[in-house]
């Protein structure tokens, strides 16, 4: 694992949010954040502010499959966050927590995608849940992933563009 994903949360975008990495596995498989309510990341409201709630969730995923994918010998992929949303379920009134888990069905899943597609639009499900375990929200993230090869064929049928 690079020194950068060690000290991960001292990443601006989440240290400016309070967010916190509470457990990275060395084979980022699995990976836990937590984000107490600070008047930093506090909405109109009092509760947890829906950019930080929404932010919780943002890099895992991506880096967790870009990891993965890139370390298996298999074929070079790019892989991109693709698109996102959020559900909001209740006020998140104090720390919240989100968890991330990559089984390895899952990226056998994704691999067989890239054999045959050469592209795939992986799709996940994140909840955020405070301290009693009730949900906070549920964002869905969709992450791109594709061979280098068809990704470059892509590329080109769109007049180059990223």
């Amino acid at each position: 694992m690079s020194w950068w994903l060690r000290h991960i949360g001292w990443w601006p975008p989440l240290f400016g949010t309070g967010i916190k990495v509470t457990r990275l596995d060395k084979d980022l498989r699995a990976i836990d954040v937590e984000m107490p309510l600070r008047p930093w990341n506090r909405n109109y409201m009092g509760v947890q502010f829906g950019g930080s709630l929404f932010a919780l969730t943002d890099p895992f995923y991506m880096i967790m499959l870009a990891t993965n994918l890139s370390s298996d010998g298999g074929p070079e992929v790019v892989v991109w966050d693709k698109a996102a949303s959020i559900r909001y379920k209740k006020p998140g009134l104090g720390r919240v927590r989100a968890e991330f888990r990559l089984s390895e069905e899952r990226l056998a899943e994704i691999r067989r995608a890239l054999e045959v597609e050469g592209r795939t639009d992986a799709r996940f499900v994140v909840e955020v849940k405070d301290d009693e375990g009730g949900v906070v929200a549920e964002v869905e993230r969709v992450v791109y992933c594709a061979t280098k090869t068809a990704h470059a064929e892509r590329k080109k049928m769109r007049g180059g563009g990223g």
